[in-house]
């Protein structure tokens, strides 16, 4: 280990608690970055292979539009308030929401952690699970979105076309970029919960596939939420999960009512709490019941 970071791992001695807590995030941030990007050059391929089914629903989606719109044209009409051309630009904004708030192998990884004895470390080291762990997807996000930014850019150049009125102003865009950070927060903060059941139950894969199924379809990823039948709708845009897609895209397009956006933005921001806690609460109780043995 380098001299940096064993001073930055090391008791603090001289310096105040808050500057020798802000100096370890940094080293392991930094870390973090400097591995991925050593390694992570596959992420500008990826993202281009990741939009090539947007071929497969511009087609679909012309296909439905045409075939409920009285003259053919598949322009004429909205559904779920989208026309063609916005349903195609929500998802392409979809697809960078789920790149903010997908946590691959997150919640596994905690179990697996767990099950076999890994959580020992850190009863030990100067920070604790969820911190080291919000610190490396922080890491790995903004690596992939360093060297992904050229895919995205001439993808979205190319799909111009279906922005229909460009870019949206600024206070709108602030509130799009807020909601995504806020989006993948929520998205860490529930899938660690997730996996600091781990600590009552070895398994959690099962509970972890139901979570991936009900989050991909009802976070918006899939069509807009308002989409969905009028009984149904409400309720599923009181869950969170519309936070992780659906509403970043929403916002961009114009689609929340500026009377409405401070308030969803609030309520977004009270799941973010609420998951906090929650996560935080249940890696305490796990800590207190945890038992391990041996080096």
């Amino acid at each position: 280990m380098s001299a940096t970071a064993e001073e930055a791992w090391s008791p603090p001695h001289h310096h105040s608690g808050l500057r020798w807590r802000l100096s370890t995030w940094w080293v392991i941030l930094r870390t973090a970055l400097e591995e991925r990007l050593v390694y992570r050059g596959d992420f500008a391929l990826g993202t281009l292979m990741r939009f090539l089914p947007i071929i497969t629903q511009v087609f679909l989606w012309y296909a439905v539009f045409e075939s409920i719109s009285p003259n053919k044209s598949g322009e004429e009409v909205t559904i779920g308030k989208f026309g063609f051309r916005e349903i195609i630009a929500y998802y392409l904004l979809t697809m960078i929401a789920r790149a903010f708030s997908s946590m691959p192998n997150l919640a596994s990884g905690i179990a697996q952690q767990i099950r076999e004895g890994e959580i020992k470390r850190y009863l030990v080291q100067p920070i604790d699970l969820i911190g080291f762990l919000l610190l490396t997807r922080i890491a790995h996000k903004l690596t992939y979105y360093i060297v992904a930014a050229a895919p995205f850019a001439l993808v979205f150049f190319l799909c111009r076309g279906y922005f229909v009125d460009g870019w949206p102003p600024l206070p709108i865009i602030a509130a799009f970029v807020t909601s995504l950070i806020m989006g993948f927060l929520i998205g860490f903060f529930m899938e660690a919960a997730i996996g600091m059941i781990g600590f009552w139950f070895l398994e959690v894969s099962s509970l972890l596939f139901v979570f991936m199924l009900f989050s991909f379809f009802l976070s918006g990823h899939m069509f807009p939420l308002t989409l969905l039948p009028d009984s149904i709708e409400p309720f599923v845009q009181f869950l969170p999960f519309k936070y992780l897609a659906y509403f970043p895209a929403a916002i961009f397009l114009g689609k929340v009512d500026a009377d409405e956006l401070p308030m969803e933005m609030g309520i977004q921001f009270a799941w973010l709490i609420f998951f906090i806690v929650v996560c935080r609460f249940a890696y305490s109780r796990g800590m207190k019941r945890y038992s391990g043995y041996g080096g």
